[in-house]
């Protein structure tokens, strides 16, 4: 059983007095255990695939099941830690105290809590700053302390929108090694980026998207023949679909 399934998932939206597909029909199983790396250009449906994944907003047909729990209809939240592209937190609170109102929310204990974060914060590189008020972070600590909540209660599974954005590069270094780390720990990673350099050094596989089009589903190698650049290969694929070409 996968850790997540799509399953023929179709989503539009209302565009003035008609309706605009964002996703056709995409089918796509990540596996237990793996970094499975999710691309496109801008506009292709990522943010709208994890959005559906997370129950934020509903597919018009298909399914999507986490650990085999059917998303919109069973709880399957205690699973996943997730990071957004642009986390947004409480700018008065400190980041120890954002950290305990996320584990509250979480259903952690206070022991729990106070037993954890320390550790997840000095993982992060933020235990200078766990006083702090978080309206003082830089728009890369902000990025850390994300991933901090998303790490807070051990989930399995860790659905990462853009988790490199506005990271330099001991910020991207850190944030690499918490993911190879996780995988280390058999957790499944589920992450979308445009850094195609991070996603060669990180994935098992990759999904590409391109127009709410799944284009490609498997591993790196079979991409990339020959030693080709993923680069390469990934602009060559999107360049056949614009043209109308079979992929």
């Amino acid at each position: 059983m996968p850790a997540i399934n799509f399953e023929n998932i179709w989503k539009s939206f209302k565009h003035g007095l008609r309706r605009r597909t964002v996703l056709h029909g995409i089918s796509l199983a990540i596996e237990r255990g793996e970094i499975f790396g999710f691309l496109g250009p801008n506009g292709a449906g990522k943010s709208t695939a994890i959005k559906l994944l997370l129950n934020f907003i509903r597919p018009d047909k298909g399914s999507i099941s986490v650990e085999g729990l059917n998303v919109g209809e069973d709880r399957f939240q205690d699973y996943v830690g997730y990071l957004p592209e642009t986390p947004c937190f409480y700018d008065n609170l400190t980041a120890l105290e954002t950290m305990n109102f996320a584990g509250r929310a979480s259903g952690m204990s206070r022991r729990e809590i106070r037993d954890k974060a320390p550790y997840v914060l000095r993982k992060l590189d933020l235990e200078h700053a766990v006083s702090w008020h978080v309206k003082i972070f830089s728009k890369g600590m902000k990025q850390r302390l994300g991933l901090a909540l998303a790490l807070l209660h051990d989930p399995q599974i860790y659905i990462l929108d853009e988790p490199m954005s506005g990271l330099d590069p001991l910020g991207r270094r850190l944030i690499t090694d918490v993911i190879l780390e996780l995988r280390d720990r058999e957790k499944t990673v589920f992450f979308s980026s445009h850094i195609l350099s991070d996603v060669e050094r990180l994935c098992d596989r990759i999904g590409i998207l391109d127009k709410g089009h799944l284009l490609f589903s498997g591993g790196i190698a079979e991409i990339t023949p020959n030693g080709s650049s993923l680069e390469d290969a990934f602009m060559r694929l999107i360049e056949q679909h614009n043209r109308g070409e079979h992929v």
